[in-house]
Formats: structure tokens, C-alpha cells, sequence
């Protein structure tokens, strides 16, 4: 109960730049089609063990709920576990919640329920992160060297960096519509200034698949959860059709 307190008042902590960004800048849509895609959510699931799981932990996950994605025990072990030798644990990180603090200016959130956390009126939670892992840009005056056009003033450091490269955001300026004495910024593009592993389209396919698996990771039962659904609503439309016959051959002779 306690962690689930702690994760609660740390994705709190971080409601405001969500805010932010559900007024500001628009979130585009996440690729649904790799929701329930299984080499998509096997290539995030490794993309989040090599990335992801070094800072943040995802305390309510266990490594052999991945043979849900079509991955064996034995593909676990050799592939995705580097803090543990046992299966059946749940991701943790050994990253001390001080040093977290002093590095990055707040504890890194638990990334269990990050997707299901991050909805808000801009589009889903998945909507969010795959914008957010997509907008990251240089900036020398930030501590950390970087910013984010979905999350401004972000405290962590652009991880996917070495995959998409580095990025300046370009400015224009122009009236404001509203006060043509005022002058503001509008947001034009990036500049590529170093360049990435991956190329543009094939950045945005891995980060879709890493934003698949955290929504996957947030329910791993969702698949089953959704079939299990529409068996019930079929059973309820024969059920009713049946209750409807009943009822009209019971009130034929009483009519």
C-alpha cells in the first residue's frame, strides 16, 4: 500500500507538465494497430529493459508475465533480465531514491500504470508518450541539456537520444493574433544536428513499440479482458432474445 502511495503523489507531482501540454503543444495520435501487435510489444518490452528500466522501475510487473507476449522463460532470462536471476520478480531498479533526487530533481516514477496515468483531454495516455518520446530537443540552458515541447522544463535527460539523434527546435516570430503589439514565439520544426542510429520513420516505429508495451504493461490482461467481453455481450443478446420469447408465450394465454 505504501508504494502505491508513493507512485500515486510522484505521478501527481508531475500532473503540471501534463497540463501543460494537453494546452500547449497537441499530442499526435499513437499507432493503435501496434497495441496488440506481438513483435511490436516484444521489441518495446526490450526497448524498455535497455532504456528505460535503468532509472525507473515497474514494481508491479513480473519478467515472466512477458510469455504473454509470445516470449518464452528462457528468452526472459537470456534477453530482458540484467537485475535478477529469478523469473517470477517484479522490475525493479537499484537506483537509490536520494541519488534519483539530487540527479534528476525528483524520484523517477514507477512505470507500471504510466500509459493509464497520462490521459487527459489532449488524447490517451499512449497518445502522450509516444509525443513526448518524440519532441525532445537540445537545450544548453536546461540542466539536464534537454527539453521537451510536450513536457516543458522536463527533468529527464533524453534517453532515446543515441536512436534519433540530436535536434534543435526552430522559432518564429509573429504577431500575436489576439494583441498584434505583442510578438510571440511559434514552434517550426526541428533541425537535425547530429544524426541518429535510426532514421526518422524507423524512430518513430520503436518508440510506438516501446509505448505499446507500457499501455500492454499497464493491463496485461486487457486482451483477454476484451474478448472475455464480447462473449458476454453475446450471451446477454441470446439470452435476452430467449427472456423476450419466454415472456411473450407466458402472457399469450393470459392476455
Amino acid at each position: 500500500m505504501k508504494k502505491i502511495l508513493i507512485s500515486l503523489l510522484m505521478a501527481l507531482g508531475l500532473s503540471g507538465g501534463v497540463l501543460a501540454s494537453e494546452g500547449g503543444f497537441h499530442w499526435d495520435k499513437f499507432p493503435e494497430e501496434k497495441a496488440n501487435d506481438l513483435p511490436s510489444l516484444q521489441n518495446g518490452a526490450k526497448l524498455f529493459v535497455n532504456y528505460c528500466l535503468n532509472c525507473h522501475a515497474a514494481s508491479y510487473m513480473r519478467y515472466n508475465r512477458l510469455r504473454d507476449i509470445g516470449l518464452t522463460e528462457d528468452q526472459i532470462k537470456k534477453n530482458l533480465m540484467f537485475a535478477t536471476d529469478k523469473v517470477g520478480e517484479t522490475m525493479k531498479v537499484a537506483l537509490d531514491a536520494k541519488q534519483g533526487k539530487d540527479w534528476f530533481g525528483g524520484v523517477p516514477p514507477d512505470l507500471t500504470v504510466i500509459a493509464r496515468s497520462r490521459a487527459g483531454s489532449g488524447g490517451s495516455g499512449a497518445d502522450y508518450l509516444y509525443t513526448y518520446l518524440r519532441t525532445y530537443y537540445r537545450d544548453d540552458t536546461k540542466a539536464t541539456g534537454w527539453d521537451n515541447l510536450a513536457f516543458p522544463g522536463v527533468g529527464m535527460p533524453h534517453v532515446l537520444w543515441e536512436l534519433q539523434g540530436q535536434r534543435a527546435a526552430k522559432y518564429v516570430e509573429e504577431k500575436d493574433a489576439h494583441n498584434p503589439a505583442k510578438t510571440v514565439h511559434r514552434f517550426d520544426g526541428f533541425e537535425q544536428l547530429t544524426p541518429g542510429k535510426l532514421s526518422a520513420r524507423e524512430y518513430d516505429a520503436a518508440v510506438a513499440d516501446l509505448v505499446a508495451y507500457l499501455q500492454w504493461m499497464g493491463e496485461p490482461a486487457q486482451g483477454q479482458r476484451v474478448r472475455l467481453g464480447v462473449w458476454v455481450l453475446i450471451f446477454l443478446g441470446v439470452f435476452t432474445l430467449i427472456a423476450w420469447r419466454l415472456n411473450a408465450a407466458f402472457w399469450k394465454d393470459v392476455k
